[in-house]
């Protein structure tokens, strides 16, 4: 397994009875940021849960979380490579990757917006204890 490096930023608690989110305004909180780039914009937390928008752009810096992770493609596509797996998506699909496993996002299209979710303990949910 490769070194788990990431660690997803704090986010806020949802407020009582709900939470929504739409990817035009979260989209915007990651554009409008001057100086270092950040691809992507967590908006909620819940439990082990962190829950957040990611749009790299020109390519994908991540590096192995310590939780899994899944993606929902918003906008746009791509190819999510994972060792010599390669994987096509676009809006609408759905992606899986387990805590600590090498990955990226390769040949993606300029609008690329996922909603990503990390969940469950460090190690993930397959983990030995």
């Amino acid at each position: 397994m490769a070194k788990t490096t990431n660690k997803t930023p704090k986010a806020p608690q949802p407020p009582q009875g709900g939470w929504h989110a739409s990817v035009a305004p979260t989209l915007a909180a990651i554009e409008v940021r001057k100086g270092k780039p950040k691809a992507a914009e967590y908006v909620l937390t819940h439990g082990t849960a962190r829950i957040g928008l990611y749009a790299p752009r020109g390519s994908d810096p991540q590096q192995p979380h310590e939780q899994d992770e899944v993606y929902v493609v918003a906008r746009g596509s791509g190819v999510l490579v994972n060792g010599d797996d390669e994987r096509a998506f676009g809006p609408g699909d759905m992606l899986f990757v387990p805590a600590g496993v090498v990955h990226r996002f390769e040949r993606f299209s300029d609008d690329l917006a996922l909603w990503v979710v990390f969940y469950g303990p460090a190690g993930g949910e397959g983990a030995k204890r």
